[in-house]
């Protein structure tokens, strides 16, 4: 038996589906806990499992945003003038 804890589908496929109505979406744990009305554990194994998969990526901040949102995209440091 496995010690790794797994969050629900029902759970997982909830927050994928505000990620995905609310591109940009940039949530820190406490504000994922709060939105979603979860405790702290069940929502780290969540956000964690996301992350896992590829789905959600964490900021430096300390944020968890879509891995394809444009917040995840990295900006070029200088735009030369042609």
């Amino acid at each position: 038996m496995s010690s790794v804890a797994v969050a629900p589908e029902r759970l997982l496929q909830r927050i994928k589906g505000e990620y995905l109505e609310m591109p940009g979406l940039a949530l820190t744990l406490q504000q994922a806990q709060r939105l979603w009305a979860l405790d702290r554990q069940t929502c780290e194994t969540a956000l964690c499992g996301l992350v896992q998969s590829g789905f959600l990526i964490t900021t430096n901040a300390g944020a968890f945003v879509q891995a394809s949102s444009p917040i995840s995209r990295p900006y070029p440091r200088s735009i030369s003038a042609v």
